[in-house]
């Protein structure tokens, strides 16, 4: 069964959140070697699981994800599929969690009790989340395990008065033991309450946000045994079935004659899953992986990572320029030293993510609210979409604040 709804998880890095994941899927989403050999979350990681609830046990201890209570042995029944989307925590990976964060209906920020609150990719986060548009939000307050009951209080209270004034000043705040799979009940009943199913158009098109790319062969594998390069990511709207030609745009480089020119990816869906099951069918909600007929050295190590998928013809249009509303924060978030945001210069590179595309944009000319890029890289993107907005300062880009698409230059 498809997921129905994605949740990113989110926070500082070593927070605790991919072992979230794992107290509630079962699925350790760190796979990458390096991302096992250094403990962090490089790379946008998944798991599906199956909220359920015990029909015996009173609330909040009846739910679980497992098929059999562990309290009273009785079967449980299922609630719906969801999926989570474990964005690194790390800040020179913020723009791999901004991508993530385009595919989010819901999110759970995790912090961690025994450190100050708030950590700058704490907050960071949260203005990302806020910035998008993400307003389901839940607080885990992890590792409760490891410091005194009075610095939990006193973490408590720094994290009430952290969330005050942002998108997440009225999430649930749940003490957590991940590690040792402490209040993961009132994880799920929390889940269950603040983060409804969303409501998708299955008329429209299909547009998938590309978040995922792989080579899914084994090295060694004989050339008659080859399978075609795979994609995932999620529908936003409309349905995709096995047999559908799809094109992906901004597509590929094509450089002749002197100008360069991007070309739409066209190829034939295979096959479609859903966690592990293949499906014939793949809907909006949860995350979908993709098997083609594309060659699959133009799908490894995530290549196609920020195209948009969907039925030729219908995709919106592939953009180098735009003119964006802008919003900037008040101060600079992710650095301890916060400085004030400065406005948008003329000249100035800029860091865009548009769905799950990042692309560098020199602005040709600011004003007040409004500025006009070039992009080094295209994006497809539509009027009205979702822009968050990174700048060098120092070494590092740094979030300032959220456009609106505007104007196709």
């Amino acid at each position: 069964m498809q997921s129905v709804v994605n949740i990113g998880i989110v926070g500082h890095v070593d927070h605790g959140k991919t072992t979230l994941v794992k107290a509630l899927s079962g699925v350790w989403t760190d796979r990458h070697s390096e991302e096992i050999k250094r403990g962090i979350s490089i790379r946008l990681g998944y798991a599906d699981i199956m909220l359920r609830k015990c029909p015996n046990c009173p609330e909040p201890e009846a739910y679980t994800t497992k098929e059999v209570c562990e309290k009273c042995g009785a079967k449980t029944e299922v609630l719906r599929p969801i999926s989570f989307v474990d964005s690194p925590g790390h800040e020179t990976l913020m723009a791999t969690m901004l991508s993530g964060a385009a595919l989010m209906d819901g999110a759970i920020l995790v912090i961690g009790a025994n450190e100050q609150c708030p950590q700058p990719q704490t907050k960071e986060h949260l203005m990302a989340l806020n910035i998008l548009g993400i307003k389901n939000i839940i607080i885990i307050q992890n590792k409760i395990d490891i410091v005194p009951r009075e610095k939990v209080l006193e973490n408590y209270n720094q994290i009430k008065t952290f969330v005050k004034g942002t998108v997440a000043e009225n999430a649930p705040i749940i003490p957590v033991s991940a590690q040792q799979n402490a209040n993961i009940d009132l994880v799920i009943a929390a889940i269950e309450e603040n983060i409804p199913t969303p409501k998708h158009d299955l008329d429209k098109p299909p547009l998938m946000f590309v978040a995922r790319s792989f080579d899914i062969n084994k090295p060694g594998t004989a050339p008659d045994k080859l399978k075609g390069g795979a994609i995932g990511g999620s529908l936003n709207c409309g349905v995709l079935h096995p047999g559908d030609e799809i094109e992906m745009r901004p597509g590929r480089k094509v450089e002749a004659g002197g100008t360069v020119k991007w070309i739409p990816i066209k190829t034939v869906i295979t096959t479609l899953h859903a966690g592990d099951e293949e499906v014939n069918e793949a809907v909006p909600g949860g995350l979908i992986g993709v098997g083609t007929r594309l060659d699959p050295s133009m799908t490894k190590s995530d290549a196609l990572v920020g195209q948009v998928a969907g039925i030729p013809g219908s995709l919106p249009p592939t953009l180098e320029g735009f003119v964006m509303e802008t919003k900037l924060l008040p101060r600079v978030v992710g650095i301890s030293d916060e400085s004030a945001v400065e406005p948008i210069h003329s000249n100035e590179p800029l860091m865009l993510n548009i769905g799950t595309a990042t692309t560098i944009g020199v602005v040709k000319s600011a004003r007040q609210a409004d500025a006009e890029v070039k992009l080094k890289r295209p994006v497809c993107a539509d009027k009205g979409a979702h822009i968050a907005i990174s700048r060098r300062v120092g070494a590092r880009w740094r979030l300032i604040g959220s456009g609106i698409l505007k104007e196709f230059k």
